[in-house]
């Protein structure tokens, strides 16, 4: 192929490099496995620039997910609850990831199983803008729940 892209046919190697260097570009091999090899004429500094922006430009546009989390103690307030609910269901319809933890502290980790009711009734009042995307995990003094948004959760298996 020459500069604008048509097709030139079959040529020997040494013809193709003249033809390049008659123009003032670079011969540069397209498809070396192919039979015969196909090469293009082109300037090849400017492709690799644009290239580079291609990708910057490619990288600029992903958004990265967060991990946002949301922190309860035992001793919290209806009120607080409802507050803290309605941070999760705005981080989740931003497309966040959402750690719900419940920390313990003292002689609260008696009571675990307020604790657990606390997170099932958050998770619960949650569910219409996001999914529980691991099962409740507790290491300690700390009990975890992640959810994800609606439309990144995957079909939980049966």
């Amino acid at each position: 192929m020459d500069e604008t892209g048509n097709q030139v046919g079959i040529v020997s190697t040494l013809t193709a490099l003249k033809m390049a260097q008659e123009k003032g570009l670079d011969l540069v091999e397209v498809s070396p496995n192919a039979r015969p090899p196909v090469c293009k004429i082109m300037d090849y500094g400017k492709y690799k620039y644009q290239e580079k922006k291609r990708q910057q430009e490619a990288k600029k546009n992903r958004s990265a997910q967060q991990v946002k989390e949301v922190k309860f103690r035992l001793k919290i307030d209806t009120h607080d609850i409802e507050t803290k609910e309605k941070a999760i269901k705005g981080f989740l319809q931003a497309g966040h990831k959402v750690k719900i933890t419940l920390q313990l502290r003292g002689r609260e980790v008696l009571f675990r199983d307020r604790a657990m009711d606390i997170l099932q009734k958050v998770i619960a009042d949650c569910e219409d803008s996001g999914v529980l995307e691991r099962v409740v995990d507790s290491r300690g003094r700390l009990i975890f729940a992640y959810m994800v948004p609606k439309s990144q959760s995957k079909p939980q298996k049966k």
